[in-house]
């Protein structure tokens, strides 16, 4: 007999699946899109109630010139055009405010996502009940209002009565009666930018701990075996799978804190002088302290727009994370 040669044996094509079961999936996940934004729809509709209507109304207010005299009157004022924007992009005060919040904001942030980052990692390293303890204590500090914590602060450093006072005076050599903590710029930023720090910790410091507990030990004690210090491996590991978390939590910071408002109108008794004013207090005082509407209204709308890059990046980040998951 003779050996016949085969040809090999081609693999069978996958199947290709069928036109209904196509069609069927497709069908299922439209009526799932139709009935997510179905069940969205109430909270759209109030979100643009809430939001999207008093913007309108804040740009529109911002190409007018709305004097005391409509607002008492309801006349519709005047329309001015780019009047107040060019007012306001062409006023130094207006420029150093910005400088002002930005510096603030860059500084306390940093401030913030460093300390909030250093409690996180000793939460992962005490006793568990310290642990149940220090979120406790910040979940309190995390509820408080933020008047009330302003107030609080305020109270520590009256410049008669300020328990701060009185401790720095106990040390020898040291005069601090009846010190004013906001006579010198840098001392009154020192104790607003205090006041941000310590509010904003126990939210970063929650979020970054329960983000630690995404950290593999085996990764951990794999790099300490094989000679890795506590800093490289914080470098090389944690911070590596925490960077998403990092972003998302800095992002949102850098967003509280660019618009502040309540701890240093609150600390300056409700006048703060040029020195302390941000975007968010001086847009306010133009506003209602001197009834100049309109360039009010243009400040805030200027603030949303230097607002947007931020915003557009934390969007861009949760929808990276959410396509990760």
């Amino acid at each position: 007999m003779y050996a016949v040669d085969t040809p090999p044996r081609t693999s069978d094509p996958a199947p290709q699946p069928a036109p209904k079961k196509v069609n069927r999936v497709r069908r299922r996940s439209q009526r799932e899109a139709r009935t997510a934004w179905l069940l969205s729809l109430p909270t759209l509709l109030i979100l643009a109630g809430l939001l999207a209507y008093p913007l309108y109304r804040m740009i529109l207010l911002s190409f007018q010139n709305m004097r005391l005299r409509e607002l008492i009157t309801g006349l519709t004022p005047p329309w001015a055009g780019f009047d107040q924007y060019t007012k306001a992009l062409t006023d130094s005060v207006f420029w150093g405010v910005v400088a002002r919040t930005a510096v603030f904001t860059v500084v306390s942030v940093t401030i913030s996502v460093l300390l909030g980052l250093g409690v996180a990692l000793l939460m992962r390293r005490v006793h568990s009940k310290v642990r149940l303890f220090m979120m406790i204590a910040m979940m309190f500090v995390w509820a408080l209002p933020a008047l009330v914590a302003a107030q609080a602060f305020r109270w520590i450093t009256d410049s008669d009565f300020g328990i701060l006072n009185y401790l720095i005076d106990k040390i020898p050599g040291v005069d601090f009666a009846n010190h004013s903590w906001f006579v010198n710029p840098w001392e009154g930023w020192a104790v607003i930018t205090t006041l941000v720090v310590w509010a904003g910790i126990p939210f970063l410091a929650i979020s970054l701990s329960a983000g630690l507990t995404q950290v593999p030990k085996e990764l951990l004690e794999a790099a300490t075996v094989d000679g890795a210090s506590a800093w490289q491996s914080l470098r090389s590991i944690t911070l590596p799978i925490l960077k998403p978390l990092l972003t998302i939590v800095t992002t949102l910071s850098v967003i509280w804190n660019f618009g502040l408002f309540t701890q240093n109108w609150a600390l300056r008794d409700g006048h703060p002088e040029p020195v302390y004013q941000t975007l968010a207090t001086y847009s306010y005082t133009q506003a209602f302290g001197q009834s100049r509407y309109s360039y009010g209204s243009a400040i805030s709308v200027i603030t949303v727009l230097l607002m947007l890059g931020v915003m557009a990046f934390y969007i861009r980040q949760m929808f990276k994370i959410g396509e990760v998951d």
